[in-house]
């Protein structure tokens, strides 16, 4: 349909559990796919977590220090497509 806009929602997810040791965006922010949100630290390891969309941070769900499971919600991302 000519004009119809779409919204697409991504859950971003932890995949191990870790630290948070670094966190890069607020609600608000603008990120392109393949963006790091944040960066774990699990087992003396760094692992970025990205975003698989591009889009508008909506509801970020850690800060520097929290530890995450696997599956726990880290932010939610909100992209709009014509």
């Amino acid at each position: 349909m000519p004009g119809t806009v779409a919204f697409m929602t991504n859950e971003v997810r932890a995949e191990m559990v870790g630290s948070v040791s670094k966190v890069y965006v607020t609600p608000g922010d603008l990120v392109e796919g393949g963006d790091a949100l944040v960066m774990l630290e699990s087992m003396k390891m760094e692992i970025p977590v990205l975003a698989e969309l591009a889009g508008a941070v909506t509801r970020l769900e850690v800060v520097e220090g929290d530890v995450v499971h696997r599956g726990d919600l880290i932010a939610t991302i909100e992209s709009v497509g014509v």
